[in-house]
């Protein structure tokens, strides 16, 4: 993994709109390798510019469970909800709220 990497992780992270959620998975396959979801968690934790550029926090695990943030999960279900992501029992339907990229 390198720059070239990060920056495709970082623009498929961008195309994730408010109210909508993406999983590592889908953001490394739409990266260029599909096998580096846990890549994707580590870039998205050391985002270099946070939610109001790349909007790290709409990124989930592929079961739909919140998946972990720098600033705390309730921080990140906090963020979720206010952009109108239901959120039950610690998941998210990826079939109302997922987007396919």
């Amino acid at each position: 993994m390198g720059k070239n990497f990060k920056s495709r992780v970082y623009s498929a992270a961008r195309m994730v709109p408010i109210g909508k959620v993406s999983t590592y998975k889908q953001i490394a396959k739409k990266a260029g390798n599909e096998l580096a979801a846990r890549a994707v968690g580590t870039i998205m934790h050391h985002n270099d510019y946070r939610h109001s550029k790349v909007p790290c926090h709409r990124i989930i695990k592929s079961n739909g469970s919140v998946g972990g943030y720098a600033s705390g999960d309730a921080r990140k279900i906090q963020i979720l909800r206010k952009e109108g992501i239901t959120i039950r029992n610690g998941t998210i339907d990826l079939e109302k709220f997922g987007m396919e990229l």
